[in-house]
């Protein structure tokens, strides 16, 4: 049984052009997002670890070491079991800082491109033999079933496919800030039709040849001898380095890396991946032995590498062989395009942009996207230049283990990254030669010559390589790599940079940016700055694009603001030429100031921040840490004094609830700014404490929309020489209502005084005004002449009239000695009452014009307090004339029945607003603008009338059609005679 080219062709490219497809209409929206961000999505594009030698290499691995090939699946497997102590922080740093690959990584941590470019060398030349693998399976498998005479240009013409999509797939975007949707589900269908296919060969293996999963174990229980490598024991070396180097390579693999991190959409998906992976590796697992045994049983004209391909042959199943080639062309493809595209990204950053850069004039990202296009095609020509070496002549197994090992190279890197901060750029770069060195001298030399020993002159001793000497090869470099990583380290010192990168990338810390400078003060700073290396419109798109990464205006102008920004630009730049190329744009075209290193702390905003994501993954003394944490600052926020907390730059640290109360100003806003960027007046108060001196200023006078404020400011500073922390806390105190009770009881104390005054100076014009009152009378009495008699009288009139506001001031001042006590019920004339009030106010020269208009029954009589009562007066008619225009009428008129009395006075005022007419009656509420009133009449007057057993109410407005006009009424018992006696005759 065979297929001819053409149809093999015609398959391959049709389900090429199915993933392609898959890709395009996920790209376009046509896919719901639902279903391609769904973590099960993420689990299976993370399939494509199951490369061609899962779907044929492992059989043959099995057949060689038995039950060692697990080692495969469960090695990757603990990785993901360890997510959260290994993956989640990887994806935490990698998404924060925009690192799209492990070169990315090892040049931010050790801030080194350096670091980043051998990492890279050594992961391209690691790398090409899981490549060659690849073409080589899908060259292999074609020959097998077409038995067509060169396998290499069926490769070649594989390789020409590859660079097609590949560059379809991934090379349309440049920055890794975009992910790549239509990419994951491409995988994650490519994951689906791998799975398929091997689950559907197994499963008509084990029916088809044993009669069912029984039929299966007898056969294996009698042909022992076909498998001897089954028996032997996992204790060997072999099974524990190869758990080691596949635990590994979940983060040392760049296509692993790429699925892992790069691109993931959603961060939760890791938790689903940390069993979703193991149980989709586990389904995969169950496959490699019925494969096996069909094969054996068949007798299958392969070797059983491709046993896969073999028990459909023997069988002379087509559809079982399509199958078969079908799971490897789907497992190779995906691994080529996704290392492919992660590895161009790695060559692109670390390899091409450290060394030559595009100018400024031209379109930095059409530039590249052509290289990495490029890149693309270089790297999937030289992996068939590489299969092309080896003459296919390699089993599958060693060209992987080949490849896993050289990557196995990276994980002190990773494991120093995450929990060892003082490591450092020299033992890294150290570690790597040494541990690569090895690597390539026990491994891939003598996978290129074929040479079975080397010879060491200078060490007078002889490699010996054979088939199972990789595991040995595998410890040295690895233990190599290891300890020269760790002398040099301890032997060196990092860098200031080091140090800071290590703390952001640390598990056990976390990363404590510091509070400085920016020479650059505006966002539009920041285009023109990078116009230079960037080109205008490319700078300009990297501004934009940062200040909506964040949610910032571009009129922001906050040194904290500016600090996020400058981090977001240098993130998004890493992700689109790599950190090393982004750092040194940064550093050169956005420096912060120099000569500040006096006021170079830590950014406790940013920190404050940071620890609130960290708080639901805090636990033990950490957490109660934290908790004590907020609870202090919660209680600095809710305190009922205004504090802020100011840095030795007089940035902004803190500025708590009442603080806003006071300033009007959220915190939202001002945190992160200058003392010197907070609008006027507080601008101007605040600035001039804190360049003063002293402690404390007492009623400093603010006027805030147009009303004036009464505050007192005090300072302390703060200085924590262990933290390197140091400010000042400036307290604000808002005396304003204080100020106004103090001016209102100094107002009561001079009106107590002038009442004093004013029945003594009544007292000493009494005698005077009664001698005028007689001479007057004699006078009148005297003459004869009717002009003199007139002048009498008129004099006599007056007299009366200066007694009568003599006696009202003498009653007024009298009034409320005795608003303790009962009211009495003596009989109180009203409309005389009345009289009084307006003759008291006739004294005053607010009049304007104000006509009274007394239309109360003049024999009415009230049961009260008349000099009581006459103070409800004085201050229902001065409230009444003060919201009265110049010349307008203020009506008093009055209503009876058998035991009340109910009084209005209305006036033709503004009325009184709807909000504050519930509370009219309480103490300091007022309708009068500030220094005019003390808010205390009207209560007074409540207070009077409650003591009369009364009632007083409000009307306003009165004139509805015009919204103006006030109505008071009050109601008072009306006086009633004593009944007479019952002697009386």
């Amino acid at each position: 049984m065979s297929f001819e080219v053409s149809t093999l062709l015609l398959v391959t490219l049709g389900y090429l052009a199915c993933l392609f497809l898959a890709a395009w209409v996920t790209e376009r929206g046509i896919i719901p997002k639902r279903i391609v961000r769904h973590p099960v999505t993420y689990v299976l594009s993370l399939g494509v670890y199951a490369s061609a030698w899962a779907t044929y290499g492992t059989v043959g691995f099995a057949h060689h070491y038995g039950m060692v090939f697990l080692a495969y699946y469960l090695g990757i497997c603990g990785a993901f079991f360890l997510a959260p102590v290994l993956l989640a922080p990887i994806l935490k740093i990698t998404r924060t800082y925009q690192l799209g690959s492990l070169s990315d990584l090892f040049s931010f941590r050790f801030r080194s491109s350096w670091a980043g470019t051998l990492s890279t060398g050594l992961m391209v030349i690691a790398l090409l033999p899981l490549l060659a693998l690849q073409i080589q399976a899908v060259a292999d498998a074609m020959q097998l079933i077409t038995h067509y005479r060169s396998p290499e240009t069926l490769a070649l013409g594989f390789c020409v496919l590859m660079i097609v999509f590949t560059i379809l797939f991934g090379a349309r975007h440049i920055s890794s800030r975009e992910r790549h949707e239509g990419l994951v589900f491409a995988i994650a269908f490519e994951s689906v039709v791998k799975l398929v296919a091997m689950v559907a060969i197994s499963t008509l293996a084990i029916y088809q040849f044993f009669d069912g999963p029984a039929g299966l174990e007898r056969w294996l229980e009698q042909n022992t001898e076909l498998m001897p490598a089954f028996q032997q024991s996992l204790e060997g070396g072999p099974w524990r380095t190869l758990l080691l180097v596949f635990f590994a390579s979940a983060v040392t693999m760049p296509h692993m890396f790429h699925m892992i991190f790069t691109e993931n959409l959603n961060r939760r998906a890791l938790l689903t991946a940390s069993w979703g992976m193991p149980l989709l590796l586990l389904v995969l697992s169950f496959c490699v032995i019925p494969i096996l045994a069909s094969g054996l049983l068949l007798k299958a004209p392969t070797n059983p590498e491709y046993f896969t391909l073999g028990i459909g042959i023997s069988a002379d199943s087509p559809l079982m062989t399509l199958l078969a080639y079908v799971a490897g062309l789907s497992a190779s493809s995906g691994l080529i395009i996704v290392t492919t595209l992660a590895l161009s990204a790695m060559v692109l950053n670390h390899l091409v942009l450290p060394f030559y850069q595009p100018s400024a004039k031209g379109n930095i990202y059409s530039w590249l996207g052509w290289t990495r296009r490029i890149l693309i095609s270089t790297i999937i020509l030289a992996s068939y230049g590489f299969y092309h070496l080896l003459q296919a002549y390699q089993d599958l197994s060693n060209l992987a283990v080949v490849a896993f090992v050289g990557t196995l190279q990276f994980l002190p890197g990773i494991l120093a990254t995450l929990y060892w901060p003082t490591a450092n750029r020299q033992g890294f770069i150290a570690g790597l030669i040494v541990g690569g060195l090895v690597w390539a001298i026990s491994m891939m030399v003598p996978l290129i010559t074929g040479w079975q020993q080397i010879d060491l002159p200078l060490l007078g001793y002889s490699l010996n390589i054979d088939a199972d000497s990789w595991n040995m090869a595998a410890i040295v470099s690895l233990s190599l790599n290891s300890l020269a990583f760790v002398i040099v380290s301890i032997l060196s010192q990092s860098s200031e940079d080091e140090i800071s990168a290590a703390s952001a990338c640390s598990v056990d810390t976390m990363n404590r940016p510091q509070r400085r400078g920016l020479s650059i003060e505006t966002p539009e700073e920041f285009q023109q700055q990078l116009t230079k290396p960037l080109g205008a419109r490319i700078a300009q798109r990297e501004v934009n694009q940062a200040l909506r990464d964040l949610s910032l205006s571009y009129h922001e102008k906050r040194p904290y603001a500016l600090r996020r920004l400058r981090d977001r630009i240098q993130a998004n730049l890493s992700g689109l030429m790599g950190p090393s190329v982004a750092q040194e744009i940064v550093d050169n075209f956005l420096p912060y100031k120099d000569g500040v290193a006096e006021y170079v702390t830590e950014d406790i905003h940013f920190m404050e921040n940071r620890l609130e994501e960290y708080h639901s993954q805090l636990t033990g003394m950490a957490a109660e840490l934290d908790g004590l944490r907020r609870y202090h600052r919660e209680t600095l926020k809710s305190l009922p004094m205004a504090v802020c907390s100011l840095g030795d730059d007089q940035e902004i640290l803190m500025w708590n609830r009442a603080m806003e109360q006071i300033t009007a100003i959220s915190a939202i806003d001002i945190v992160g700014s200058r003392l010197s960027d907070i609008s006027s007046p507080w601008r101007e108060l605040l600035q001039r404490f804190v360049d003063d001196t002293a402690p404390h200023l007492y009623k400093q006078e603010v006027e805030v929309d147009g009303q004036e404020r009464c505050i007192s400011l005090h300072k302390a500073a703060i200085s924590d020489t262990q933290a390197a922390r140091s400010g000042t806390i400036v307290l604000l105190e808002d005396l304003t209502d204080t100020q106004v009770l103090e001016e209102k009881l100094v107002h009561s104390e001079r009106l107590a005084s002038i009442g004093r005054l004013a029945a003594g100076v009544a007292h000493e014009i009494g005698n005077p005004i009664t001698g005028i009152a007689c001479l007057a009378q004699e006078m009148r009495e005297e003459t004869d002449n009717d002009e003199f008699r007139e002048m009498a009288q008129q004099v006599l009139g007056q007299t009366e009239r200066v007694t009568r506001i003599v006696q009202s001031l003498v009653n007024f001042s009298h009034s409320g000695t005795n608003h303790r006590q009962s009211a009495p019920a003596d009989p109180v004339n009203i409309h005389t009452t009345v009289n009084e009030a307006i003759d008291l106010l006739s004294l005053s020269r607010k009049e304007q014009g104000i006509v009274y208009h007394n239309q109360i029954d003049q024999s009415l009589l009230v049961s009260g307090d008349g000099q009581r009562l006459l103070q409800v007066f004085v201050n229902l008619l001065s409230n009444a004339r003060d919201a009265s225009p110049a010349n307008s009428d203020i009506r008093l008129s009055s209503e009876a029945s058998e035991h009340t009395v109910t009084l209005r006075v209305t006036d033709q005022g503004s009325g009184i607003p709807a909000h504050i007419r519930d509370s009219l009656f309480e103490p300091f509420v007022t309708t009068k603008d500030p220094g005019r009133g003390t808010g205390l009449g009207l209560a007074l007057v409540y207070s009077i009338i409650e003591e009369h057993f009364g009632k007083i109410d409000v009307i306003s407005p009165t004139d509805d059609e015009n919204g103006s006009g006030t109505s008071i009424v009050i109601t008072l018992p009306r006086y009633q005679q004593p009944a007479p006696s019952a002697h009386s005759s």
